[in-house]
């Protein structure tokens, strides 16, 4: 069976990647994901203003404090596994986003993740400065770097697919569908905002499979899926969309790093029970065609969906 894939240039063993979590903050899990068999790993969110405070409260940092100890990690990891070390950046300011990429190379990634986590609270601020933010920061990090850069994106733009081809022609190597924001809740016992950020679910699959399909095959840039991962057949749907990769860090948090294994064993006995010898053959297969009509294939599908809704008084329509 062969599992080998392609994302944004990098060869891989297979399609799953280990996507920036507590796992990967460690060489310890680092190592742990590497032998549970992995394509590659994303390492845990570099943030700016994190390290910035640990250099305001002490100028002389250990080798586990701010930037040194993330460097540290990530030339550590390059160099224990043999897989891809794909760094995570989330930067602040412009500054910030460009010297911070150039550490990463150097320190041995193998590709940047942008991070690009742009709060939605700003009332007065356009959807269009939002969309010139993330390609002033993807060109400004492509300008000084050399390795393949991706943009993970959330799903709240106004055109996703527009945006999509925009940070296309604008350089990114990989777009990462789709980031999840910090969701507050109200709890009315403690008259308290609760932060928790839990894990993902299968059903939040949907959204960014319903996107990769759209996009597949439409875009220079790899696709790598994110979110909703538990078992082998959401990995396989993921590829059937046309994802290039699937990331995951809730199902390895919930499981445990060796449920890699697992997906990957599940994923190779689906692919032989359906007759198929590669990735690359179930790859797209259920995409939207490049040349079909996109809005015309949403539409007769959400008239499908609408028709198999009939709750016994007829079919209802929105």
């Amino acid at each position: 069976m062969d599992l080998t894939t392609s994302y944004m240039g990098l060869q891989l063993r297979n399609p799953l990647v280990a996507s920036a979590s507590p796992l990967s903050n460690t060489m310890a899990g680092i190592r742990q994901l590497a032998d549970a068999g992995v394509g590659a790993i994303v390492l845990y969110s570099l943030f700016e203003e994190q390290l910035r405070r640990a250099g305001e409260q002490n100028a002389d940092m250990t080798a586990d404090a701010g930037p040194r100890g993330y460097l540290s990690l990530l030339e550590r990891a390059a160099g224990a596994v043999d897989i891809p070390s794909i760094a995570s950046l989330n930067g602040a300011t412009a500054g910030g986003w460009t010297d911070y990429a150039s550490a990463l190379e150097q320190a041995g990634a193998a590709a940047i993740e942008l991070n690009i986590y742009h709060p939605l609270g700003n009332p007065i601020l356009s959807g269009r400065d939002v969309e010139q933010r993330h390609i002033q920061v993807l060109t400004t990090v492509k300008a000084v770097v050399n390795v393949p850069v991706a943009v993970k994106l959330h799903p709240y733009f106004s055109s996703i697919a527009e945006m999509a081809q925009r940070l296309d022609r604008a350089g990114a190597d990989g777009l990462v569908l789709f980031n999840r924001f910090l969701q507050p809740d109200v709890d009315p016992d403690t008259l308290t905002v609760t932060t928790g950020f839990g894990l993902s679910d299968p059903a939040e699959a949907r959204l960014p499979r319903a996107w990769i399909a759209l996009l597949a095959g439409r875009l220079r840039a790899s696709l790598a899926a994110t979110t909703g991962v538990d078992d082998a057949s959401d990995v396989a749907k993921y590829l059937l969309a046309g994802a290039d990769v699937v990331m995951t860090a809730s199902a390895l948090i919930r499981h445990g790093p060796n449920h890699a294994g697992v997906l990957l064993d599940g994923l190779s006995t689906w692919m032989t029970r359906m007759g198929f010898s590669s990735v690359s053959e179930v790859r797209g297969l259920l995409s939207v065609a490049p040349a079909a009509d996109e809005a015309a294939e949403e539409r007769s599908g959400y008239f499908a969906t609408l028709q198999a809704a009939d709750i016994g008084n007829g079919p209802w329509y929105g």
